[in-house]
């Protein structure tokens, strides 16, 4: 108890510390997030449309797709930071790349296995009610795809949450900065407030992207 009193005075104490780390790790969550969800969404959109059109269970082209960007869940996060410092250096962009590169197979997967089990036969009828492609897709084909889609979404949000504690590691900011300065001063104090923010952020995610799904599927 005495430890959380004194990580209560410390972050009350650098209250502006702690609101600059919170910006920049929502920014390093949400930057991320956004672009691994449009290219990975759109690719596993079209892995599916690939594999409904050669009208098996998975296309080769979609095989190796899916297999190529799995393969960079093998690697550490820690790892694929440091290798993107080469190209962009120390920055905010690094950061983002590299959890971008870290999103993208759980949404990837999630979305090609979300279309592909789509019935065909569904889509048969809305094309023969005259519905367009467009309207297939937004009114068929997102809404039945989306549960198992967000389900995918929410495992990387938890991942990109957690991982984001590392871009400290290459100057990036973020809560991350503060849980290394408690280790790099011996002091659990800091450390929990840097932690317990970052934790919470992942119990809020998962908490509101569950309803959600439990939303959906209701």
């Amino acid at each position: 108890m005495d430890i959380l009193i004194e990580a209560y005075h410390y972050a009350f104490a650098h209250q502006e510390q702690l609101r600059i780390a919170l910006q920049q790790h929502l920014l390093l969550v949400l930057v991320p997030l956004t672009i691994a969800g449009l290219f990975a969404g759109s690719l596993g959109w079209q892995c599916a449309r690939w594999s409904r059109q050669q009208r098996q269970r998975t296309s080769l082209y979609a095989i190796v797709v899916l297999n190529l960007f799995n393969g960079l869940r093998v690697i550490p996060s820690l790892a694929i930071l440091f290798l993107v410092i080469p190209t962009l250096g120390l920055t905010f962009q690094a950061a983002a790349l590299a959890l971008s590169l870290l999103a993208i197979p759980p949404i990837l997967l999630a979305t090609e296995v979300g279309f592909r089990t789509v019935p065909a036969a569904i889509c048969e009828a809305g094309l023969a009610m005259g519905m367009t492609p467009w309207q297939l897709f937004l009114q068929v084909e997102m809404p039945l795809a989306l549960p198992i889609v967000l389900a995918g979404v929410k495992t990387a949000t938890l991942e990109v949450i957690a991982s984001a504690t590392l871009a400290a590691f290459i100057g990036a900011g973020g809560l991350g900065s503060l849980i290394s300065l408690g280790f790099a001063l011996n002091n659990t104090a800091i450390l929990l407030v840097g932690a317990i923010p970052v934790t919470l952020l992942a119990l809020g995610a998962e908490g509101l992207l569950s309803g959600l799904e439990r939303a959906l599927l209701s």
